[in-house]
């Protein structure tokens, strides 16, 4: 998604302190303050008119004062895939995962409290985008989210960058790759 709303014109807020590697070739935008946002908000002057990458368990600590204004690009994929993919690049570090049927548990009950509490914000916008709607047409995926972002959004290019082969760990119906 970032990669799509750079290419947009979205000029997205990132340290780059994260390399890219295997689980993630094209980096991964992130912006390492973002992590501390429970105690400080003080860079969220600058992340004005940017894409920011915000997990789902921190965007109720963004300030709803009114001072912000925020559109909120909520991506959803099927719950295997997305612990499947966690498994895959924890395992590439090192690392071990939780146990997944838990994890599923806890990762939909968040998700569901936070698209809960996004409705009943003033300052926020959602759009929710469906990850293989978007894996499988690129084009419409892009038309929507320049039409939720004002209309001013290179789309074609947002499209471009869309690449199917990064498509890795897939759910029970697709073929693995």
């Amino acid at each position: 998604m970032m990669q799509m709303l750079k290419a947009g014109g979205i000029s997205p807020l990132t340290d780059n302190l994260r390399e890219p590697d295997q689980s993630n070739p094209r980096g991964y935008f992130e912006f390492e303050p973002v992590k501390r946002l429970r105690i400080d908000q003080s860079w969220l002057d600058q992340a004005r008119g940017r894409a920011v990458k915000v997990i789902h368990l921190l965007m109720p600590q963004l300030p709803i004062d009114g001072r912000f204004q925020y559109r909120v690009i909520l991506m959803k994929r099927p719950m295997e895939e997305i612990l499947a993919s966690q498994h895959v690049m924890l395992e590439r570090e090192g690392k071990t995962s939780a146990d997944q049927t838990l994890l599923a548990k806890a990762y939909q009950s968040q998700l569901l409290q936070l698209e809960q509490w996004l409705r009943t914000q003033p300052n926020f916008a959602m759009l929710s985008v469906n990850y293989h709607d978007l894996i499988e047409n690129p084009q419409a995926t892009a038309d929507k989210i320049d039409n939720f972002l004002g209309g001013e959004l290179d789309v074609e290019a947002m499209a471009r960058v869309i690449d199917p082969a990064l498509y890795r760990q897939r759910g029970p119906s697709s073929a693995k790759d």
